[in-house]
């Protein structure tokens, strides 16, 4: 059940944020096993002046397209699924919308299965 929230620059249509949409979510169903209907994602965009990144930081040139990437999910995938997950990412968003591999910025937030509630008030997973 991950929750992802993606941050960008503002500018970019409405399509470019739907493939972002459906890369992530085609990586996460190839390399996590996430289900069809477990899509629960948002996009923030920010004007220049609200979005920071080091354009050089541990040697990758970033450029005014990065986008941050946050997924919280279950701490249940092993080194192997994760390094999975941030190649196929970059893989499928350099497809489309054609974001350079550099300015993909993957952040995986592992929570516990029982820190979860879906709704109604319950802890589903737990």
């Amino acid at each position: 059940m991950p929750l992802v929230h993606i941050a960008l620059r503002a500018g970019k249509t409405e399509a470019y944020r739907q493939a972002i949409f459906d890369g992530i979510y085609r990586a996460m169903h190839e390399t996590f096993n996430v289900p069809a209907d477990d899509q629960f994602m948002t996009i923030t965009e920010h004007e220049a002046a609200s979005f920071r990144y080091g354009s050089s930081y541990l040697g990758v040139a970033r450029s005014d397209d990065l986008v941050f990437i946050q997924i919280t999910a279950n701490n249940t995938r092993t080194v192997e699924q994760k390094k999975a997950l941030f190649r196929r990412t970059a893989e499928l968003l350099g497809e489309s919308p054609g974001i350079r591999p550099e300015d993909v910025f993957v952040s995986l937030v592992e929570v516990a299965k029982e820190n979860w509630s879906l709704g109604h008030g319950l802890a589903q997973y737990a």
